[in-house]
């Protein structure tokens, strides 16, 4: 079996959230378990040129708004499987990867040239699996090539929806422009008036999944739908949801790269020291019996921050440190200064996004707060689970599948979860987390019923694998 994946972003080539973690783990998972993977994704400014190893097609030429256009594609291995980054710098060199008035552009001309990529690299791929509103407009020229070009009359497309409430708006005027120009086309994009590239995406896919069950189920709900839930339930019989995994190579307490100390399982002392740096990094004093409770998140209302603003300082009150890492919003960047402006020794903040600190803060914290409003998967209470770091998260989409409540009379959970989105069901989580740390008995068992669990890529992988059997049947 063949598959090629399609995504906008893919670590170690670009990321902006969970969508490059998986992009570019899934390839490689599919790779050690001996399925044909290869990824194709944009060369962006943002791209480090280690990455680019070769220069795989340099006449790779497309007929585009009615010119034509010659683009290239890099070839390189970084991320363990066979990658092709298709590269045009007036479409891709730019300040950031997206948030620009033509994104819908920028991205109906990258499937293009990745679908001509495709008969340039080799035999047809049996499954084309694409991501989000992104690859939209691939999902619809792949339909319609089926009809009249022989090489990808066998190829089958799986759609993968990340987060809905992006959807890739776009006036329907544009659609000739882009390239489409059938009634097939119009009504695939057509969305109340506009064009939407998720729409297109999920209307004319093979199959469709998510990134966990319970989203699945959500998205076929008004609340989590985003206006499209009435086209995601009329395709239920052909929609999955599959947990998305975590990169153990990259993830590992026992040899992570990026910490001053291991540990595992087995032996959790390097934990300890761990948190020892992590205060050390944030100028915070060295009360090792003090908790700390993270946070590494966008700072957007999807994440939750504002029922950690409301609770604050409750939080506080709870006789914790409070660390956080994260950018966005400017409202709720300034809230963090704040706060660490209010409590400066017991608050650490970084605004920004730092890799290594990632990992330090998920070794070193105690507690990681995850209070979204919604969240597809979620790789950081995953990351969490794997570091000892007890999750407090709300029972939404694959938080609500991937950590289980602890009971303290079975022994049974790996972490706190709350229902409702108020902050003082947070809260209540929080204290119980807090009562649960100080029994180090207890607290012992649940961050090894969390390091237990196996959340690794080899699995997601081989339930993609069903899924594109499934396709092609």
């Amino acid at each position: 079996m063949r598959v090629a994946v399609i995504s906008s972003e893919a670590v170690p080539y670009s990321k902006t959230g969970g969508l490059g973690d998986v992009a570019g783990a899934l390839p490689k998972a599919l790779k050690q378990i001996g399925i044909d993977s290869l990824l194709i994704t944009p060369c962006y400014w943002q791209t480090k040129g280690e990455y680019l190893w070769h220069t795989a097609i340099d006449d790779l030429w497309l007929t585009w708004r009615g010119k034509s256009v010659r683009a290239k594609a890099f070839y390189s291995e970084a991320n363990g499987s066979s990658t092709f980054l298709v590269d045009s710098p007036p479409l891709f060199h730019r300040d950031s990867i997206y948030g620009y008035t033509e994104d819908y552009e920028r991205f109906a001309f990258f499937n293009h040239a990745a679908i001509e990529l495709l008969k340039r690299i080799g035999h047809a791929p049996d499954v084309v699996h694409l991501n989000d509103w992104h690859c939209g407009f691939a999902a619809v020229e792949l339909a319609a090539r089926r009809r009249y070009d022989p090489f990808f009359r066998d190829t089958r497309t799986v759609f993968s929806i990340h987060n809905m409430a992006y959807q890739g708006g776009f006036g329907l005027g544009e659609l000739p422009a882009l390239g489409f120009t059938s009634g097939f086309a119009r009504n695939a994009f057509s969305f109340d008036g506009y064009g939407s590239a998720m729409k297109a995406g999920l209307e004319v896919s093979d199959t469709l999944s998510t990134v966990s069950r319970r989203y699945g189920y959500e998205i076929q709900t008004p609340e989590f739908g985003q206006g499209l839930d009435w086209l995601t339930r009329q395709r239920a019989n052909r929609l999955i949801g599959i947990t998305n995994g975590v990169d153990y190579e990259e993830w590992n307490p026992a040899t992570d790269k990026e910490l001053p100390a291991h540990f595992s399982i087995d032996d959790m002392a390097g934990k300890l020291e761990c948190k020892r740096a992590l205060l050390d990094r944030f100028h915070l004093p060295q009360e090792l019996d003090r908790p700390i409770f993270a946070s590494v998140t966008r700072l957007t209302g999807q994440k939750g921050v504002e029922l950690i603003r409301q609770g604050a300082g409750d939080i506080l009150a709870a006789g914790g440190f409070f660390i956080a890492l994260g950018s966005g919003e400017k409202d709720s960047e300034q809230f963090l200064q704040a706060l660490r402006d209010y409590a400066p020794s017991r608050v650490g903040v970084y605004i920004g996004y730092n890799e290594s600190l990632a990992h330090l803060i998920e070794a070193g914290a105690d507690m990681f707060l995850m209070p979204s409003k919604f969240e597809p998967c979620g790789l950081n209470q995953m990351y969490s689970l794997r570091y000892g770091t007890v999750p407090i998260v709300r029972a939404t989409g694959g938080l609500d599948d991937t950590v289980e409540n602890w009971d303290a009379v079975s022994g049974r959970g790996n972490g706190f979860k709350f229902g409702p989105y108020r902050s003082d069901k947070l809260l209540e989580k929080i204290y119980e987390a807090r009562f649960a740390y100080e029994d180090k008995e207890a607290w012992v068992t649940i961050q090894r019923n969390g390091m237990s669990v196996d959340n690794s890529w080899e699995n997601a992988a081989r339930n993609y694998v069903e899924l594109y059997k499934w396709t092609l049947a």
